[in-house]
């Protein structure tokens, strides 16, 4: 076991997919060099070379083209989107051929293709650099999504995105970059696609992934001190999802509060949320709640707090499920 923030877990867990697979490529605006803007790729140019970590031209199209294409050779390219928001210009070669592109194959052609995308707030950015559109690749059949939490997960699902012969989007939540945590570097804690039970309780069941994780336990913590008891659930998954310790979390506590930064419509709340009053409706005994951003452009940086929901909120939806 090692302490380390999430930045240099990734660092470790691509470098170590580096030296373990001479066909897998790091390609992105300026994670040569420089390191990309959050230093995730710091150094790994020149331990393996300018053929292997590669700077791209500033077209987020291009770069997932010729990720496709190099996938197509036999190649695991991990492509990085420098911002959440600088996805657009790439979403029709992600939705539209990087997701479809086995099946049109019927299965004959793999694309094993990894694009790592910094989202989320709590940085205090400007427009197109605090987003979270990780609903809109959950909803593309074809593509793999998962959030790591904890510098742990990172350093082992960014191993385990590339190994995977499909398409994995690999949501990183930029606010959650530098707080170190322990990783160990023996062996994963779980498979890239399960959910986990990361606090156990009797209560209630919060639910998030992401960068909401901590502040939800922060939430649990706040509500053990005032006699309550709160099971928190980190999905990890987003696609495909793990719904039995979801489920079975729901079934022993009774009452669920989900929350994410996104907003609120048609977000991954509203599917968990769906997904458990139909899997746990028996054993329910409020409706689950969510607690997500408002159905608004991501705010400027001086209203992101009021935008991003904190502990205050989470836990005025728990005790919104007590008064049913």
């Amino acid at each position: 076991m090692t302490a380390m923030p999430m930045v240099k877990a990734l660092n470790a867990g691509l470098r170590k997919a580096l030296a373990d697979d001479d066909k897998v490529l790091l390609m992105g605006e300026d994670i040569g060099t420089l390191g990309g803007v959050f230093r995730v790729t710091e150094g790994l140019q020149a331990e393996f070379g300018e053929k292997r970590v590669f700077d791209t031209p500033l077209a987020e199209s291009g770069i997932v083209g010729t990720a496709i294409g190099l996938a197509m050779r036999g190649y695991r390219p991990v492509c990085e989107i420098q911002f959440d928001g600088f996805i657009y210009p790439g979403f029709d070669q992600i939705t539209s051929q990087l997701a479809k592109l086995t099946n049109r194959y019927g299965g004959a052609l793999q694309l094993p293709v990894v694009i790592r995308v910094p989202y989320g707030g709590h940085i205090g950015a400007v427009e197109h650099h605090q987003e979270s559109p990780e609903a809109l690749f959950a909803h593309t059949a074809g593509l793999r999504v998962v959030s790591p939490s904890t510098p742990n997960d990172a350093y082992w699902m960014i191993q385990q995105a590339i190994a995977s012969n499909d398409p994995v989007m690999f949501f990183e939540p930029k606010g959650r970059y530098w707080p170190k945590g322990e990783v160990d570097l023996d062996r994963p804690a779980v498979d890239l696609h399960a959910s986990r039970v990361v606090r156990t309780g009797t209560d209630a069941t919060l639910i998030g992934y992401g960068p909401m994780v901590s502040v939800l336990l922060t939430a649990a913590e706040i509500a053990a001190e005032e006699g309550r008891s709160l099971e928190v659930v980190d999905v990890r998954s987003l696609s495909p999802v793990d719904w039995e310790p979801i489920v079975a979390s729901v079934e022993k506590t009774g009452r669920a509060v989900v929350a994410h930064e996104a907003s609120g419509f048609l977000g991954l709340g509203s599917e968990i949320a769906a997904q458990v009053t139909e899997r746990a409706f028996y054993s329910l005994e409020a409706p689950v709640l969510r607690v997500t951003g408002f159905d608004i452009p991501f705010p400027p940086a001086r209203l992101e707090k009021l935008h991003l929901p904190d502990a205050d909120r989470v836990l005025e939806a728990v005790d919104r499920t007590f008064s049913y």
